[in-house]
Parts: C-alpha cells; structure tokens; sequence
C-alpha cells in the first residue's frame, strides 16, 4: 500500500511518480525522500542507498535517480513516531 507522506491517504498508482506529480489528494509533490523506500533517519545522509547524491529538503520533489515509492506500512510508523516526538518536544520547549 502506498501514502502520500504528507496527507497519509492511500495512493493507487500503477506508475514510478516523476518530478511533476503530486498527490491527488493534498497536491504534495510525490517524487520526495520522505515516500522513498530508502529514506531513513539514521542512515547517513537519511538514505540507505549508498550512490545516492545528498537532498536537504526530504520534502520537496528532487532528481534523484534511486527513488522507490515505499510500498509497506512499517516504513509509515517510523514518520509517525518522528512527527510525534517533534511535536511533543515543541509541545514542551515551544517553536
């Protein structure tokens, strides 16, 4: 099952989202490090894939080569609990 990462609802795609497309449901760009399959936090750079060129914004539409639209809800849960700690700590010290 496919997400958009920023909205969450479910995506039907039957292609690999280029630079261009976004989520029909939020207009987010689709083709970011933070709906690639290779994108994790404690990976060097955030990228599992070792050839991959640096991104600074993980949630803007980028170049890179290696994108894989993540396709498990295990990778989901990982954004969550991210977005939930920021959010308490912000909850706690303030912006």
């Amino acid at each position: 099952m496919k997400r958009c990462h920023h909205c969450k609802n479910e995506l039907v795609l039957d292609f690999q989202p280029g630079r261009r497309d976004e989520c029909p449901s939020c207009g987010n760009d689709l083709h970011v490090c933070l709906n690639c399959m290779f994108y994790d936090t404690g990976a060097h750079h955030e990228c599992r894939e070792p050839i991959a060129e640096y991104v600074a914004d993980k949630d803007r539409t980028n170049f890179c080569d290696m994108f894989q639209f993540r396709d498990s809800p295990e990778g989901e849960k990982g954004i969550e609990t991210q977005e939930k700690a920021l959010d308490a700590l912000e909850n706690l010290f303030g912006k």
